[in-house]
């Protein structure tokens, strides 16, 4: 995915947690601020932001541009998309910003608002075809590894969880040698499905490296299209974060990420209906099973 296709916001937030302050707070002011970019130098840019004009030279190059200009025109460019309809900054009245001082009302509002951009911006550029690429790979793959660790750890249960419950012999690995050895030991029959939002998390990339070596289908969901993973995998499925204060990065991409993989997971019953439903009929009732009524009060 080239970056003339990518939503500024989505790739600004990507890489934001990772940037010096210099530089985060260019990030800031254009995330806040995307209409000032068209109106400012380069120098007005920096003065506003509260850094140099060096910093803002620097953070264009750090998002893949050739200089400010570069920012200029992307910017633009996006400026005539929103114009066709909708706007891919989210809400201009509720911004990304927690103070100190801010009740639960504020906190309530910005956190909601912010899931809600991510989950948009997610579903409107999810590249359906890459979705169905995936999902064909996982209805028929003879096992499938899920790899993530860290954060990324509990996404990847989820995605175990949800292909387990629907018949697929599926396994996550959070362990970097037990995911290496599990990779080791795929076939060209078989699927790896890699999560990382930063794309660049050695214990995902290496066995997710390993496994396209041996042949198998490797599925990407990261925050960064551009990423070492990415770059390896034969699918990639991006996200975009809804970064708040306090909340950055793969904190802030979670509901994106489930977003994605439900949409898999969906896709991969509808393709597999048969096996799914008698999954699904065979193991419907454990919950009701375990379930612990409330204890009656006894009369005083």
């Amino acid at each position: 995915m080239s970056l003339d296709t990518l939503d500024p916001a989505q790739r600004i937030e990507a890489v934001r947690a990772d940037l010096p302050p210099s530089l985060r707070k260019v990030a800031d002011f254009v995330l806040t601020s995307p209409e000032s970019v068209e109106e400012c130098s380069a120098t007005e840019l920096a003065r506003r932001a509260g850094t140099s004009q060096a910093a803002v030279t620097r953070f264009c190059q750090t998002i893949g541009l050739d200089g400010y200009q570069g920012l200029v025109r992307w910017m633009a460019r996006e400026q005539g998309r929103r114009a066709g309809g909708g706007s891919v900054w989210g809400s201009a009245e509720i911004g990304p910003e927690i103070t100190p001082d801010d009740d639960l009302e504020r906190v309530a509002a910005v956190v909601a608002a912010a899931d809600v951009r991510s989950l948009q911006d997610t579903a409107r550029r999810l590249d359906l075809d890459a979705v169905e690429r995936a999902a064909q790979a996982v209805a028929r793959a003879h096992r499938v590894d899920v790899y993530g660790v860290g954060g990324s750890a509990a996404m990847a249960a989820e995605t175990d969880a949800r292909l387990f419950g629907i018949g697929v012999p599926v396994r996550n690995w959070t362990e970097v040698h037990a995911a290496s050895t599990s990779a080791a030991l795929l076939t060209p029959a078989d699927v790896a499905i890699a999560i990382s939002f930063s794309g660049a998390t050695r214990e995902v990339v290496d066995p997710t490296e390993l496994a396209a070596r041996r042949g198998a289908t490797t599925v990407a969901v990261t925050g960064d299209p551009a990423s070492a993973l990415a770059q390896l995998a034969d699918v990639v499925l991006t996200v975009a974060p809804g970064g708040t204060t306090y909340r950055e990065g793969p904190f802030a991409a979670r509901h994106a990420q489930l977003l994605v993989v439900d949409c898999l997971y969906v896709r991969v019953a509808q393709l597999t209906f048969t096996r799914a439903s008698a999954a699904r009929a065979l193991t419907d009732h454990i919950p009701a099973q375990h379930a612990v009524r409330p204890a009656r009060r006894r009369p005083r």
